[in-house]
């Protein structure tokens, strides 16, 4: 008899058929979720600003994936729940939502202007907000649905040089926390993904303090998974409805740090380099 791992067989058929809405799917992790999704099976939905990259991204899935282009400014909280009507209506209902969309900081906290505080926590908090809130009340009347939040190592700790940015993923982390036991009865999974280094831009398309482009991308960055690696890391956790997961290489060790032995996270975050 010939043996079948059903266990394996369940989980390549995860993500088959689903709807799969990502945001900020124009690059970096965004674009290799799409890409490792469409070999899934999954049926895309692929937003951001940026209409001819996302047509680059979904030309590079796999032949005859279903991919559908949504162009989407989350900042742009008026269009949020039409466009989530339009995709429900036309596409289907949403089975995986991916808030992937955000923009980091390369500044020290004084010098940086409140406009670009307030740019930072407008995409990365307050977009994400919109796009679930706009989601959600279909999952919950299907008792069904899954819930991803892009966070990063810095949802857990905060460094120098990164201060709104840190700021807007800890504020993720208390949502998505109290979004997750509310919809628990639902039926509706939330999963809180806390990257660190991924080779991707966006070291050189974080918002100094003046909001101009870093335009750099900083060797710690390149020394990060590879976006591929770390889109089938990722998705291993959403198979698995992790509740909160890092993924990271040694920048994990400060989140260990900082819960367990607060003051000696302290005194290395104090030492680091500011530059």
């Amino acid at each position: 008899m010939k043996y079948v791992n059903w266990r394996k067989k369940a989980a390549d058929m995860f993500f088959k058929n689903k709807v799969i809405w990502i945001t900020g799917a124009s690059s970096g992790i965004g674009e290799h979720l799409a890409y490792a999704l469409a070999k899934e099976g999954a049926r895309l939905v692929l937003s951001s600003r940026n209409e001819k990259e996302l047509e680059r991204v979904s030309a590079g899935c796999v032949a005859g994936a279903e991919v559908h282009i949504v162009p989407l400014d989350v900042t742009d909280l008026d269009a949020v729940a039409p466009v989530a009507a339009e995709i429900a209506r036309t596409i289907g209902p949403v089975d995986i939502l991916i808030n992937n969309a955000g923009i980091s900081q390369r500044d020290l906290a004084l010098k940086t202007s409140l406009a670009v505080d307030r740019k930072i926590m407008e995409v990365n908090y307050f977009g994400t907000l919109a796009i679930t809130r706009a989601v959600a009340a279909d999952m919950q009347a299907r008792k069904s649905g899954h819930i991803v939040v892009m966070s990063s190592v810095l949802g857990k700790m905060g460094v120098p040089y990164r201060s709104a940015y840190a700021a807007s993923k800890h504020a993720l982390h208390g949502f998505f926390d109290s979004l997750r036991a509310e919809l628990y009865r639902d039926g509706i999974k939330v999963t809180l993904i806390c990257p660190g280094y991924v080779f991707t831009n966006v070291t050189a398309n974080a918002l100094k303090g003046d909001g101009t482009p870093n335009a750099v991308i900083e060797e710690s960055t390149r020394a990060g998974f590879p976006p591929d690696v770390f889109a089938k890391k990722a998705l291993k956790a959403i198979r698995q409805c992790r509740r909160e997961v890092v993924i990271a290489k040694t920048e994990g060790l400060g989140v260990l740090l900082q819960r367990f032995v607060p003051g000696i996270y302290a005194r290395i975050a104090r030492n680091m380099k500011l530059k």
